[in-house]
C-alpha cells in the first residue's frame, strides 16, 4: 500500500515514507514507530484525484491502567494551577496525597486534556462496588446524616454506605420523619439482610424489595439520596501553608453576630467562595505573638467536626480572622429557636456525638478548647456540627469572659480551672458535661439558681451537681455526671465519650 500511495501522491512523498518506513537494523526505532509513541498516527485519508488530500489526525491514547475517577460535582479553579471541570469528567490520580489532590483530567481515550491540583471530595472512583446512584461507598454515620438531611430530600430518601465502624459492614440509611434512621444489613453465605427471615442474593435486589414492601417502621424506600456538594478544606491549594492573605481579597456582607471585642460577617474571598469573617475591633484583644504562633497550629487541626481556620489578614486593623462558614448559626441560637424545639432527643444526642468526634479529634493532638460550650459550636445543613474557636479562647478575649470578679466563663469550668488555671482535655470534659445539659434543656442556663460566684462554692464545698433535665434519658444523665468528677484523671476521655454517644441509637430497630 505504501508503494501505491507514494507513486499516486508523491508531492507527499516524506509523510509516506514516515508511515510507511521499514524497521531499522540498528534496532532503533523507525519515525513512524516513534510517532506513534507520541500518539500522532493519520485517523483517515481521502484522495480526490488531484485535489489536495485531506488528512485526518487524531491522538492515540490507549486508556490507562491507573485508576479512574469520575467528577461528582462541578468545581471552578480559583488558583492557576487548579483545574475546572465539569461532573463526570474522568481523572488519573497523580497523587493523593493532602486534600488537594494532583490529577491528569483525561478523555474516553484515556488520553490526557489538562493537569492540575482539584479537591480530593469531588472525585469518585467509577468503578464504585455496586455502580448504583444510593451507594456511597465508606462513609460515618455523620457524613451519612450531611447528606440524607439536606432539604433536598424528602422523606424516604436513602443510601447504602461501608461504616467506619469495624466489623458493621454495610448499613442503610433512610431519611424518615426529619431524621435519619440506620439499619445493618447482614451479609452471610453469600447473602444479604436486615431481617433474617428475608434475604437476598444481591444489594439490589434487596433494596428492590424495599422500594415496595415496608422496613420496620419506614414505610418503604424512595429516591436515591441526593449528594450534598462538599466544600475544599482551604480556600484553594495555594492557600493550604498561606494563611496571611491581602485584606482587599474579602468582602463583607451581612451581619452574623456581635460582641464587645469583635464582629461577625458572612462575607465572600474574591467573590466567590462563602467564608465567615471575623473583624476584631481593637487590637487590645489581640495578643501578636501569641496569636501568630497558635495560627500556625490550627491550619493544620482539619477534622469534619471542627471549623477550618482558612486565613488571617493582621497587615492592618481591623484583623481579620477567616473560617468556613456555618448556615445555622451557633448551636445555642439554634436550641432556643423555634427550630431547635423541634428537634428530638435522638437528633439532640446524634449532634452531641458529633461535638465528642471533634474534641476527640484535638485531644489526640493534644490540644486543649479551654471554653467549650453551645455558643462555640456551629452548626451547618443536615445539623452538621463543628466546635469552634478552639484554640483561640485564650488569645482573643470575647465579652463572655468577663464575669464577677475573674475573665473565666464560671459556669462552663472544671474546678482545677477556676482554681489554679489548670486547662486539659480532663477540663474540656467537664465543660462537654455542661454541653449536654444545655443541649438536652435546649438552650438552658446552667446551674439557674447560682451565681457564678455561688457555682464554685456549691461544686467545690457542697458535691453539688445539676439534676436532670427533664425528660433526659439516664444514660445521657450518667455521662453528664462522669464528666463532672471531682479528679480529672476520673472522667472519662473524649475517645471513650464519642462511641458512648453514637452506640445509643446506632442502629434504629435492629440491635
Amino acid at each position: 500500500m505504501g508503494e501505491c500511495l507514494r507513486k499516486s501522491c508523491p508531492c507527499l512523498k516524506t509523510l509516506w515514507d514516515k508511515i510507511f518506513a521499514k524497521p531499522r537494523e540498528d534496532g532503533h526505532a523507525t519515525v513512524k514507530e516513534e510517532h506513534d509513541r507520541t500518539s500522532d498516527i493519520v485517523d483517515s485519508i481521502t484522495l480526490n484525484g488531484g485535489e489536495e488530500s485531506i488528512l485526518h489526525y487524531a491522538p492515540h491514547c490507549p486508556r490507562q491502567d491507573k485508576m479512574i475517577y469520575r467528577a461528582l460535582w462541578s468545581f471552578e479553579a480559583r488558583a492557576e494551577e487548579e483545574l475546572s471541570f465539569e461532573a463526570g469528567d474522568l481523572f488519573n490520580v497523580i497523587n493523593s496525597t493532602g486534600e488537594w489532590w494532583t490529577a491528569r483530567k483525561i478523555d474516553r481515550n484515556g488520553c490526557t486534556l489538562a493537569t492540575g491540583f482539584v479537591p480530593y471530595n469531588y472525585l469518585e472512583r467509577e468503578e464504585s462496588e455496586s455502580g448504583e446512584p444510593w451507594y456511597f461507598g465508606k462513609m460515618s454515620r455523620f457524613e451519612a446524616l450531611s447528606h440524607l438531611m439536606t432539604p433536598e430530600n424528602k422523606d424516604g430518601s436513602f443510601l447504602v454506605r461501608l461504616s467506619e465502624t469495624e466489623n458493621v459492614g454495610y448499613v442503610l440509611s433512610v431519611k424518615a420523619e426529619n431524621r435519619a434512621k440506620h439499619f445493618k444489613i447482614i451479609k452471610a453465605a453469600g447473602q444479604f439482610y436486615v431481617d433474617p427471615s428475608r434475604k437476598f442474593s444481591s444489594l439490589q435486589d434487596l433494596i428492590e424489595h424495599y422500594k415496595t414492601r415496608r422496613l420496620a417502621s419506614v414505610d418503604r424506600l424512595g429516591q436515591a439520596c441526593i449528594r450534598k456538594e462538599p466544600q475544599p478544606q482551604d480556600l484553594s491549594h495555594s492557600t493550604v501553608d498561606d494563611w496571611e492573605l491581602p485584606k482587599e481579597e474579602f468582602t463583607l456582607e451581612r451581619q452574623l453576630g456581635k460582641g464587645h471585642f469583635a464582629d461577625v460577617y458572612r462575607g465572600k474571598w474574591k467573590d466567590r467562595v462563602n467564608v465567615a469573617i471575623k473583624v476584631l475591633k481593637t487590637e487590645e484583644s489581640l495578643d501578636q505573638t501569641e496569636f501568630q504562633q497558635e495560627v500556625q497550629i490550627l491550619k493544620r487541626l482539619r477534622h469534619r467536626h471542627l471549623i477550618s481556620l482558612f486565613a488571617i489578614c493582621t497587615a492592618s486593623t481591623p484583623y481579620y480572622i477567616i473560617t468556613e462558614l456555618m448556615e445555622k448559626g451557633d448551636l445555642l441560637k439554634l436550641l432556643r429557636s423555634e427550630e431547635g424545639a423541634a428537634l428530638d432527643r435522638i437528633s439532640l444526642i446524634d449532634m452531641a456525638a458529633q461535638v465528642a468526634d471533634g474534641m476527640s479529634y484535638l485531644e489526640a493532638n493534644n490540644s486543649i478548647h479551654r471554653d467549650l460550650a453551645a455558643r462555640n459550636v456551629l452548626v451547618g445543613e443536615g445539623y452538621i456540627c463543628k466546635v469552634a474557636d478552639f484554640g483561640l479562647a485564650r488569645i482573643i478575649k470575647e465579652p463572655f469572659y468577663t464575669s464577677e470578679d475573674k475573665t473565666i466563663p464560671y459556669k462552663w469550668c472544671a474546678p482545677e480551672a477556676i482554681s489554679h488555671g489548670r486547662y486539659s482535655n480532663k477540663s474540656d470534659v467537664w465543660s462537654f458535661g455542661v454541653l449536654l445539659y444545655e443541649m438536652l434543656t435546649y438552650g438552658g442556663i446552667p446551674y439557674p439558681a447560682f451565681s457564678n460566684r455561688e457555682v464554685y462554692h456549691q461544686i467545690t464545698e457542697n458535691g453539688y451537681r445539676m439534676p436532670a433535665p427533664t425528660k433526659c434519658p439516664q444514660y445521657v444523665y450518667d455521662i453528664m455526671l462522669a464528666c463532672w468528677r471531682d479528679n480529672p484523671e476520673d472522667r472519662p476521655d473524649f475517645k471513650d465519650l464519642k462511641p458512648d454517644l453514637e452506640n445509643v441509637n446506632r442502629y434504629s430497630e435492629l440491635e
